[in-house]
């Protein structure tokens, strides 16, 4: 299956109901913290010269993961080569079977956000009613940044610092969800476009502190249905009185 058609499949809608649980999307996603390296090796293999798939996305894995925590450590701009080798246990030799260069990790990671991003909102083009596309749209794009937190922190906090090429990609994801969201928001009420664009940037900075400062909400014990309740919640509201 090329990557085009496993794009399709993606676009599905989930035939949930409103106000889902976390548990009832992980169960309908076609994407979680497991399935996704499927995905990964499915749209970047032939960048590879590792042909044996299992153990190619296994060392795949090892490496994007790796990425993340020495991210978080000393960032991914002083994040090198070897510093992969030495957290991976992969050789040097073996790093270049996977990737030229580190951005090709990047890149990875920035190719998954894009396109998860933009499949979100046709998983719930089943619900007849804009409000509740609406609040089934926020309520996916938080709980898949549950289920992929260290992706969607990746391109948070590092996305500035990518190349110019990249940088694009991640600007690109970003603005396409704000244009989701402003344009279900004009369909739930009658907002002037500057209205929905700004409502959708509110909106969308609430859900991005879900995955960027979770540490936060950890502390006051409130989960992520209780979160997800809460912005969908406070958005409608905002709609209906604007």
């Amino acid at each position: 299956m090329d990557g085009q058609a496993m794009f399709g499949d993606l676009r599905r809608p989930l035939g949930l109901p409103r106000q889902f649980t976390l548990q009832a999307f992980r169960k309908a996603a076609p994407v979680d913290s497991q399935s996704i390296w499927d995905l990964v090796l499915e749209r970047h293999q032939q960048r590879m010269t590792v042909r044996r798939a299992d153990k190619a996305q296994d060392n795949l894995r090892k490496l994007i993961e790796a990425t993340f925590r020495l991210a978080n450590k000393v960032g991914f701009v002083s994040m090198t080569l070897r510093d992969l080798s030495r957290e991976t246990g992969l050789s040097m030799g073996g790093l270049y079977g996977y990737i030229a260069s580190k951005d090709d990790l990047a890149a990875m990671v920035e190719d998954m956000i894009h396109l998860l991003g933009g499949a979100i909102p046709h998983w719930f083009t089943d619900h007849q009613d804009a409000d509740a596309r609406l609040d089934a749209t926020l309520r996916g794009h938080i709980y898949l940044t549950e289920l992929l937190q260290p992706w969607f922190y990746f391109v948070f906090m590092e996305s500035r610092m990518l190349d110019a090429s990249q940088r694009q990609v991640a600007k690109a994801a970003e603005l396409q969800l704000h244009a989701d969201i402003a344009g279900l928001l004009r369909d739930v009420g009658a907002l002037a476009t500057e209205q929905a664009e700004l409502l959708a940037g509110h909106t969308v900075a609430a859900m991005q502190d879900w995955y960027v400062k979770r540490w936060k909400y950890r502390h006051k014990k409130i989960a992520v249905e209780q979160f997800a309740d809460d912005v969908c919640a406070m958005t409608l509201r905002l709609v209906a009185k604007t």
